[in-house]
């Protein structure tokens, strides 16, 4: 019965330290949602938060668990900061994410590339480049963040045509990559996130007023990386509540 006992509990311990001080790169992180995963998970975890303001990071934030790595979505390429990073990476949070509010007619081609670019096309481009180190992990879990405006069948609004493409593209290939990485156990899904109070929304829509804060956000984001990866794989799940 004693040694029943002690294993159930030895068994708690180990699962513990078994989530403490993982290797955590997380995109788009000076300001919203990334912002306050990286206050979060830096807490038992080392990050490595790519941003392409890095003054604006520093500021905010000191704290001997995180790494700031310079990298704009718009211009850089993965494959340059792979040096600035572990051998192994236990979670990547694919956050940074781009947003114009513009009708489907008037959008230019520069517009539509950069919405590609920093949404869908940089984001697959890093986890390419980041898949020898995912793979050495105990963990590997790989969480895109992708929008309701994505989600096949949600409520889709006028301005956000290419928006809402790129967040559907970032779905798809959450679970192509699930099933193709399958015989290396490395779990992808994606959250499809409602509406948000980040300076991106606010900036996109001055008037309106959304029903989560970043915090609340990055919260469930941020249990989801660390525990859910047990559970699913190949996901696209909607992370939404209404206006009250």
């Amino acid at each position: 019965m004693f040694e029943n006992v002690l294993s159930f509990f030895l068994g708690l311990l180990l699962n513990r330290n078994y989530i403490e001080n993982m290797n955590i790169v997380i995109t788009g992180t000076s300001q919203g949602i990334g912002f306050e995963l990286v206050k979060i998970l830096s807490k038992e975890h080392k990050i490595f938060a790519l941003t392409s303001n890095t003054s604006k990071l520093m500021e905010k934030i000191g704290s001997n668990h995180i790494t700031i790595v310079p990298f704009d979505f718009r211009t850089d390429l993965p494959e340059t900061i792979f040096s600035d990073l572990p051998h192994t990476i236990d979670i990547l949070i694919n956050n940074a994410g781009t947003l114009i509010n513009k009708p489907f007619g008037e959008l230019t081609p520069n517009e539509i590339d950069e919405i590609m670019n920093v949404n869908f096309k940089k984001p697959i481009l890093l986890i390419q480049s980041l898949i020898e180190k995912i793979k050495h992990s105990p963990v590997r879990h790989v969480v895109n963040i992708g929008s309701m405006g994505g989600f096949q069948g949600s409520s889709k609004f006028p301005g956000l045509s290419v928006y809402s493409a790129s967040k559907a593209a970032m779905s798809a290939v959450t679970e192509c990559l699930a099933v193709e990485y399958n015989h290396l156990d490395i779990r992808f899904n994606c959250l499809a996130l409602g509406a948000v109070q980040t300076e991106m929304l606010t900036k996109a829509f001055p008037t309106y007023a959304a029903p989560l804060k970043p915090q609340e956000m990055a919260e469930f984001i941020a249990d989801f990386a660390l525990y859910k990866w047990k559970y699913f794989n190949g996901k696209v799940l909607p992370v939404a509540v209404s206006n009250p």
